[in-house]
């Protein structure tokens, strides 16, 4: 059995796999000694361990021992690299591009096989553009849902609310705080994407494969037909990352 964790800027995200597709359990923590707590207890064998992380080195590291001291087997990290799985890093420093946004890019052309547009909507919102050759082009991050909102709060001194004041999410002018700022952030994350599908159309032509993932994912994917919402996009490049063998059971 495999430990998965994605320790993203908030939390950690992890699951425990069988096998490639199979998937025992799964949950999402603010620590990685909740993350540990919640597996324990559960009987489970783990063989290896392999995570990505946003975090700076120094946490990385500090995970990565923490990981091999509690769990006594292999701890494999994600690194970003020049080319993985056919598809070639953008960026002109490719080991500066987030580990996030590659590894869910390179699981996007894994799967498709095809030119893809990968919106990830988490903390921030990413794009990353690959062609139909496995070429990333290079993306765009702006800030996401919850960021936006937190910064409005912080450095506006009359946007104050709670946030269940907030029913729905509409398209209608608000008629109230909190909904003129719930609704006016929706608007810009539905306009970015958009705007990243019309530009895709642009550089990939018009047989491109659109992925969604991060938990905000839910909030564009009506605006899309043809949208692939990929919730673990970002694990499927792990694995892909960080091959255990035997079938990565």
């Amino acid at each position: 059995m495999i430990l998965e964790l994605d320790c993203g800027n908030s939390f950690i995200k992890w699951r425990v796999l069988a096998g490639p597709d199979e998937v025992l359990v799964s949950g999402v923590d603010e620590s990685l000694g909740a993350a540990l707590e919640s597996i324990a207890g559960r009987g489970l064998i783990l063989t290896a361990c392999r995570l990505v992380s946003v975090r700076s080195d120094l946490e990385t590291r500090a995970l990565e021992l923490e990981l091999a001291g509690q769990l006594h087997v292999p701890v494999l990290i994600a690194r970003s690299a020049e080319c993985l799985a056919g598809v070639s890093n953008g960026y002109t420093e490719p080991l500066r591009l987030g580990l996030d946004r590659w590894l869910a890019l390179v699981a996007a052309f894994h799967m498709s096989q095809a030119a893809c547009l990968v919106l990830d909507l988490g903390t921030a919102v990413t794009a990353d553009f690959v062609s139909q050759e496995g070429h990333h082009l290079g993306g765009f991050i702006c800030p996401g849902f919850a960021l936006m909102r937190t910064q409005l709060k912080t450095h506006t001194r009359r946007i104050r609310y709670e946030q269940d004041e907030v029913v729905g999410v509409l398209r209608e002018p608000g008629k109230n705080t909190a909904d003129a700022v719930e609704r006016g952030c929706m608007h810009m994350i539905r306009s970015f994407a958009e705007g990243q599908v019309l530009l895709a159309r642009e550089l990939l032509g018009q047989n491109f494969q659109l992925f969604l993932t991060g938990g905000d994912a839910g909030y564009i994917a009506d605006q899309f037909d043809q949208a692939r919402v990929v919730p673990d996009l970002v694990f499927r490049g792990l694995a892909l990352a960080c091959p255990v063998g035997n079938g990565d059971s």
